[in-house]
């Protein structure tokens, strides 16, 4: 059983007990009669070549509160979005499909360079902001969730539980975020473990109270691809295009709402999916990008917030998150022991030098250009600037689903 311990000011909302999804999902659906409810699954397509999808796919069949679901498609020629609309298209609701690399969204891409929006760092941010204008171009949408899809065990459950905070109408939250254990024979989760948590702690040692970071702490999994958002806060908000996805959503989440309207919840015992790689001669790929995209985000969070930043400061953080990160193993070590999982000690320890050279890359691309790769920005700003955008966004959706 879960504790019900409630240790900060973002409300956590455990799983007390095993609820019966029928139960759970029939109290959505009432909800859903007045409160349209979308969800956003942001897809390579090569992830349909994997149990993974049809497994999603199949499950979903059995939802029936969703108002739509929009598969946010990248990497794909025409055959292949055309097989995952065929996939796709056993749901028993409404399905849209955003080709991004469709010509006709391509079409849409360009106009917005042209109009001098910076789009040139195509990915998962970049797409999952543009699916995110076309959900929103229908007005009426309430709430908005999103789940990877490269999970292994994925339950219906994991949507109605992520999704049940923001749209019951006896609460009052605006964005809730999905958090669980990645565990199986041992420990995953490793970006969250051995180099986020220790990273904020450290800023929170270097540089004292503040509430930002204090909020960022509050979170159990922070870099889960598992939440849910009201459409009228999502109009305003900015995405890093890069993996620093999540830290830039917590970032503004916490600009444009209160943190009473905040929540995280378990949406499952365990979380199961593909791993990154972690190789310390790789710094462009996996985990180590990951890692330097993050702490990136953070330190420009950071200096937004008026947070001076010498060369000082980045010495210090460079030996207190070693310090910091040793502790957090030898934690997880105990975990491990008492619960009989397997856990290697030494590849621990690499993990968190490997993870000592993304913050170096991070601290000198930093210093470099602290503005970084721009967010993208709000859709109420496209909305001002291109005032029919969205409208066009939503037919272009629609002419390439009739292809």
């Amino acid at each position: 059983m879960a504790d019900f311990w409630q240790h900060g000011a973002i409300t956590v909302l455990q799983r007390l007990k095993d609820r019966p999804v029928a139960d759970l999902e029939a109290e959505i659906e009432k909800i859903a009669k007045k409160r349209k409810i979308v969800l956003l699954l942001p897809a390579l397509y090569s992830e349909f070549q994997t149990p993974s999808m049809p497994l999603i796919i199949e499950e979903l069949k059995h939802v029936r509160y969703l108002h739509k679901v929009v598969l946010s498609l990248d990497k794909a020629d025409f055959s292949e979005f055309s097989s995952a609309r065929d996939m796709m298209s056993a749901l028993p609701f409404e399905t849209r499909i955003v080709w991004h690399d469709g010509p006709n969204m391509q079409a849409l891409y360009q106009e917005l360079k042209d109009a001098d929006f910076d789009l040139d760092n195509p990915g998962k941010g970049q797409s999952v902001w543009m699916t995110l204008g076309y959900i929103l171009s229908e007005r009426d949408v309430y709430a908005i969730a999103t789940h990877d899809c490269d999970i292994v065990n994925y339950k219906s459950e994991m949507l109605s539980r992520l999704i049940y905070p923001v749209v019951h109408p006896a609460t009052d939250f605006e964005f809730s975020k999905g958090y669980y254990a990645r565990v199986t024979d041992k420990l995953y989760g490793r970006v969250t473990r051995l180099f986020y948590t220790p990273l904020v702690r450290t800023l929170r040692r270097i540089l004292g109270p503040n509430e930002f970071l204090k909020y960022l702490d509050n979170f159990r999994y922070p870099l889960s691809g598992e939440f849910a958002v009201i459409t009228h806060l999502a109009m305003g908000l900015r995405i890093s295009p890069t993996w620093g996805m999540e830290v830039s959503l917590l970032s503004e989440i916490y600009k444009k709402a209160s943190v009473n309207r905040i929540c995280q919840v378990e949406i499952s015992d365990y979380y199961e999916h593909k791993h990154q790689i972690l190789e310390k001669n790789k710094p462009d790929e996996g985990l180590i990008k990951m890692a330097c995209d993050i702490a990136k985000a953070l330190f420009r969070v950071l200096s937004e917030d008026g947070i001076v930043m010498s060369d000082a400061f980045f010495r210090t953080i460079l030996t207190a998150y070693i310090q910091e990160a040793r502790t957090a193993i030898e934690k997880y070590h105990g975990l491990s022991l008492i619960n009989g999982l397997y856990y290697d000690r030494h590849n621990e320890i690499d993990a968190v030098e490997a993870f000592v050279e993304s913050i170096k890359c991070a601290i000198d691309q930093f210093i470099l250009d602290p503005v970084g790769i721009p967010l993208m920005p709000a859709w109420v700003r496209i909305a001002a600037a291109i005032p029919d955008f969205q409208d066009r966004l939503n037919d272009c959706v629609a002419k390439d689903n009739l292809l």
